[in-house]
């Protein structure tokens, strides 16, 4: 699945279908906003429901809510050279650079080439750098009646408020957990992919319910080394490896998926300390362990360090140091016994 590729979300992602329908009655009939900000956890299919939205807007004969995929610009499209087509996303970088967004301003205003508008995807807008963000708030402040910006952000993640205020908000649902196996399990046979018999569950668990995160996890074999990340866990919270040797599998992984892993586990640890359950059950003891020994607020303590690592991809950042000041951080949550132990 493509983003070229007509996109049928009723059938392919059904649970995206119904914000897809509205959006496209409201460009229809001349209500859709300047600025669509589109919100949803990562994996649930954001990417593929902006450029989906792309295409059918620029399609000179759709059919129902899709695109037709046989005229001129439905041909550019397949072709990935639709010239009123931008799509944004870091480059050679863990952050959109103001050059980036710069260059999206004067696309903004030239006119359109072939279709009747210019459609604009920002992905991943929660990881503009400051520059960037004061840039791109003046391309919202004077909206160019034929020009469309979808701006993506990941659940949970900060998002300038000026930038907020200046678009209209669409929050993506997660499928139910049945639609999602089944989307799952189909996505696995389209690629020939041999599993564990439980490792589709389990992905689907780690993920949140998010079923494209979840076909990434078993795509690149993060399973395995999750399970890598928390044995080192585990080890340095009981002080039997060195906090250089534990950071080791995270680095490995990288540090964005570091710091979505150890978010999800904060996220769980607060869950334990309200009374309800986990979603990493090989994570569960030592996080309820954790959350027992600890006021509920050091969950979000916690979740603050590692918002403001987020903040510092954009600086560069040694990823074996952060890894390594955030498992510091973890380990201050153990009891004292457990440390000198």
């Amino acid at each position: 699945m493509t983003d070229t590729t007509p996109l049928n979300l009723s059938t392919a992602m059904p649970w995206l279908a119904p914000a897809f329908q509205s959006l496209v009655e409201r460009f229809e009939s001349g209500r859709l906003p300047h600025a669509l900000l589109v919100e949803g956890r990562s994996g649930v299919g954001k990417a593929l429901f902006a450029m989906a939205l792309a295409q059918r807007f620029v399609c000179d004969s759709p059919h129902g809510p899709g695109r037709c995929g046989q005229c001129r610009q439905c041909q550019l499209i397949d072709g990935d050279s639709h010239p009123d087509i931008r799509r944004y996303r870091p480059e050679k970088s863990r952050v959109i650079k103001v050059d980036q967004v710069r260059a999206l301003g004067e696309f903004a205003v030239a006119s359109p080439q072939l279709a009747a508008r210019k459609i604009i995807v920002l992905e991943t807008a929660d990881q503009l750098n400051t520059s960037a963000a004061n840039a791109l708030l003046k391309t919202l402040e004077e909206p160019v009646e034929d020009v469309t910006l979808i701006l993506l952000q990941r659940a949970g993640q900060t998002l300038m408020p000026t930038i907020r205020s200046r678009c209209q908000s669409l929050t993506l649902p997660l499928p139910e957990t049945d639609v999602a196996r089944t989307w799952l399990h189909d996505a696995l046979a389209a690629d020939s992919m041999t599993v564990g018999e439980e490792d589709p569950e389990r992905a689907l668990r780690m993920a949140g319910g998010a079923p494209l995160k979840a076909l990434s996890f078993l795509r690149e074999g993060m399973l395995a080394q999750r399970d890598e990340c928390l044995n080192a866990f585990r080890a340095f919270l009981k002080s039997q490896q060195p906090v250089d040797e534990a950071s080791k599998p995270f680095v490995s992984i990288g540090i964005e998926a570091t710091l979505d892993l150890m978010e999800d586990w904060t996220l769980d640890m607060a869950r334990f300390a309200a009374g309800g359950c986990g979603r990493d059950a090989d994570a569960a003891p030592v996080l309820r362990f954790l959350a027992g020994h600890n006021s509920p607020g050091a969950a979000h303590t916690l979740r603050d360090a590692i918002t403001e690592s987020r903040r510092g991809l954009s600086y560069n950042l040694s990823p074996a140091l952060e890894t390594e000041r955030l498992l510091v951080h973890w380990q201050s949550l153990m009891p004292r016994r457990q440390q000198r132990a």
